[in-house]
């Protein structure tokens, strides 16, 4: 049993000191997918990997229920933790009390036409189809969550999910698909 499974069993039994061990584990790990997913997102995004893998941590520390049966279903949790703050961010800046409403425009010739707001948009409507495809198809909406909110790789993907790699190619291939037929 590797040691993060053995910290997340602890955890499980109530042992609160094993929590204050497990994040200098994963820490790294998390960090790593965290930017992954950053460096996909539109220039002008506030939110550092950093701050992204701690928001998420301190989301799974709180939850009530810890009992995460081992690696694979803790980075899931992280990946659904991770996407949760994207969206909430998301939402968060197109919404009208923060300026929703109103495009940011910097002064530089080759974003001028550029609608700024688009990624949010995007990002809510993808949101949006997750749900119904996960209401559809669990396992291809964990396939999305895992490759393009917490950025793992095929190979990460399917160790996560415990399906092989060609699997993982065939239900992400088919969410794309399904998903822009719904949000197109």
């Amino acid at each position: 049993m590797n040691e993060v499974t053995r910290i997340l069993n602890a955890i499980s039994q109530g042992k609160a000191q094993a929590a204050d061990e497990l994040l200098p584990l994963v820490y790294d790990e998390l960090r790593l997918l965290a930017a992954q997913k950053l460096k996909r997102e539109q220039p002008g995004q506030t939110l550092q990997a950093t701050a992204l893998v701690h928001e998420a941590y301190i989301r799974l520390a709180g939850e009530e229920s810890q009992n995460w049966n081992g690696r694979k279903h803790f980075f899931r949790a992280a990946a659904e933790a991770m996407r949760r703050i994207l969206i909430d961010n998301a939402r968060r800046k197109k919404s009208l009390k923060h300026g929703g409403e109103h495009q940011k425009i910097e002064y530089d010739e080759s974003i001028l036409n550029q609608n700024c707001n688009s990624s949010a948009d995007d990002l809510i409507a993808l949101d949006e189809a997750l749900v119904r495809l996960s209401a559809e198809d669990e396992i291809r909406a964990e396939v999305v969550k895992l490759r393009y909110f917490a950025g793992l790789t095929v190979e990460q993907t399917a160790e996560v999910l415990g399906i092989s790699p060609p699997t993982v190619k065939r239900y992400w291939a088919y969410a794309r698909a399904w998903l822009l037929r719904e949000i197109g």
